[in-house]
């Protein structure tokens, strides 16, 4: 294959299962992943979340990192409006000391829960979540150990410094991240199973590439595999992706409809619920690699990161197994063998 593919695991926890059996199928997850050939391991980060286990990234990469050897492990993403750049870099560095060359930091820009969590977060804080770019900026400076000294925190250091650093990727699914990420010189994700705007994909990808073309631009896709076309289509199910538009122009994506009221009345101002198709590409997995392919080939995208909104734990493993780089490889040199 021409492009890379990750793992974007939510840890989910599924109907009559329990917090500590959704951290269990990560591990296990991770330690596959491993095997099966994937490039990288991200965990997420969502706040009092029934059906969601991770809220701490940070904590669940060290043991992911324990217990795998090689495969990358990081964030998709650390909600960064929450918290000090400054604490940030001293958390991945630390993991960067424990396991050089093998942690990924990725930043996201939204809250990560409802309004009443996003409060507790920033509780006893002057903080109000309007200045992302800036904290964005001084942290990757912190990274990079190159506080500007006309900075107010000049000669600050994030110990203990790591041999190599964390590899920084902003995440997002709008252009004006991707313009972000690209003027900073940070590898971008976008976020297509969040926003499966096809136009704003090739806007991203676009914009992207023109500032920063030595950059890496990659995308996270929401994907279900089954061994027939049918399944994966009755595994779909009729799934949406949900948004909510506050009057002062935020829009904040959640997971349901019941969700999105809850959002929209915590916020304290006016909203608009919108549902949207979720794009899920579903199918056996000649098929879903077959899509991959062409957006690979369309938009430039050097590596994918898989999402999959599978509510069946054996299902769901299955498909990242059928999905993995392994396991294409051997179709492929099974196709090959079979025209020879």
């Amino acid at each position: 294959m021409s492009y890379k593919l990750g793992i974007l695991d939510q840890s989910p926890i599924f109907p009559g299962a329990s917090a500590f059996d959704a951290l269990q199928q990560t591990i296990n997850l991770a330690k596959h992943a491993e095997e099966w050939g994937y490039t990288r391991f991200w965990v997420s980060e969502h706040h009092h979340a029934e059906q969601l286990a991770g809220s701490s990234p940070e904590v669940l990469i060290s043991y992911l990192l324990a217990q795998t050897k090689s495969i990358r492990v990081g964030s998709g993403g650390v909600m960064l409006q929450h918290y000090s750049p400054y604490k940030v870099a001293e958390n991945f560095h630390v993991l960067s000391n424990l396991s050089p060359g093998r942690v990924d930091l990725g930043i996201g820009k939204a809250p990560g829960g409802l309004p009443l969590s996003t409060k507790a977060l920033q509780f006893g804080t002057v903080n109000d979540g309007k200045d992302f770019e800036e904290r964005l900026s001084f942290l990757q400076e912190i990274i990079e150990n190159s506080v500007n000294e006309s900075h107010p925190l000049a000669g600050i250091q994030a110990t203990p410094l790591p041999s190599e650093k964390p590899k920084m990727f902003l995440l997002g699914a709008s252009t004006d991240s991707a313009r972000l990420a690209a003027e900073l010189g940070i590898a971008y994700v976008f976020a297509r199973f969040i926003n499966s705007n096809e136009t704003v994909l090739e806007d991203a990808a676009h914009i992207y590439q023109s500032i920063y073309p030595t950059g890496s631009f990659k995308v996270s896709v929401s994907v279900i595999a089954a061994p027939s076309q049918q399944e994966a289509e009755q595994l779909t199910g009729d799934r949406k992706i949900v948004k909510v538009h506050l009057k002062s122009g935020r829009s904040v994506t959640v997971q349901t409809l019941a969700q999105a009221e809850i959002f929209g009345k915590q916020s304290g101002e006016p909203y608009e619920i919108e549902e949207q198709d979720s794009d899920i590409i579903a199918g056996t997995p000649s098929y879903v690699k077959e899509v991959l392919a062409n957006l690979h080939e369309k938009h430039g995208v050097d590596e994918f990161i898989l999402h999959s909104p599978i509510l069946k734990e054996t299902e769901r493993f299955r498909s990242f197994r059928l999905l993995s780089p392994l396991q294409l490889a051997l179709s492929e040199e099974k196709h090959v063998t079979s025209q020879n």
